[in-house]
């Protein structure tokens, strides 16, 4: 599980808005996202690299809805007020 609050930006397709907001969000991530975030961290990786590593994993669930919407939305994740993980 996945618990963040931050500002997410987008690049999206002309004619749609890209404007960052802040959400919170709640999910469950597929065991192929938490065990790339778990190696990052293990191996010594940034910050701003677990941040686009969450990013990428939230863009594809939450955001694309696992590739049923928002084809070719990139997400990026900023200004982190709150960021845990639950196995």
């Amino acid at each position: 599980m996945i618990d963040v609050q931050a500002r997410f930006g987008y690049t999206a397709a002309p004619g749609s808005t890209d404007d960052a907001r802040v959400r919170h969000l709640t999910l469950a991530l597929p065991p192929h996202h938490a065990v790339r975030l778990l190696e990052a961290q293990e191996a010594g990786v940034g910050e701003g690299d677990l941040r686009e590593i969450a990013a990428e994993a939230l863009g594809e669930m939450y955001f694309r809805d696992n590739g049923s919407r928002a084809h070719g939305l990139e997400v990026e994740l900023t200004d982190v007020l709150h960021l845990q993980f639950e196995l």
